[in-house]
């Protein structure tokens, strides 16, 4: 049966923590783009060159929920599900899962909105999802994305 998410995991090193030993912060929102480039790599290679193009993954929204304190050493488990797409943005949900001798704990929620663009006279414009990357994370939809979410003219971006 086939995860309802786009699993990364990761290893918690000395440097992503302050003196006391907690995780600061801002790795959380690390982890998410780590995430989003490992989800690229294994599940839509082609936009790789597009992005080496013209082509923008813009975040233009990030938050983050922390419920428990990360340690050095604490293995985390960074699951993504699109929650909504238009033609032109996605929107992300992560769970921070950590596990810790098989017992898994959620430890934090974050959502992203990433817009794409792309340069047109020398600005930033929206252009639509890749048809590869909209496929791939078709698959990791929370409720399943219709041809309307896609071809819609909501959104804000």
């Amino acid at each position: 049966m086939r995860k309802q998410y786009y699993e990364y995991r990761h290893v918690v090193g000395f440097d992503e923590t302050d003196l006391v030993g907690n995780v600061y912060h801002a790795n959380y929102e690390r982890w998410l783009g780590r995430c989003r480039e490992m989800f690229l790599l294994e599940h839509a290679p082609s936009g790789l060159g597009e992005l080496r193009d013209d082509l923008e993954l813009s975040t233009v929204e990030s938050e983050c929920e922390y419920l428990v304190e990360l340690s050095a050493f604490d293995e985390v488990s960074i699951r993504m599900r699109v929650e909504e797409m238009t033609p032109t943005w996605m929107g992300l949900a992560f769970d921070y899962v950590r596990i810790r001798e098989g017992v898994e704990k959620l430890i934090a929620r974050g959502r992203q909105r990433v817009a794409c663009l792309r340069g047109v006279n020398g600005a930033a414009a929206p252009a639509r999802v890749p048809p590869d990357l909209e496929a791939a994370l078709k698959t990791y939809a929370v409720a399943p994305v219709t041809s309307s979410m896609v071809t819609g003219t909501g959104g804000r971006a």
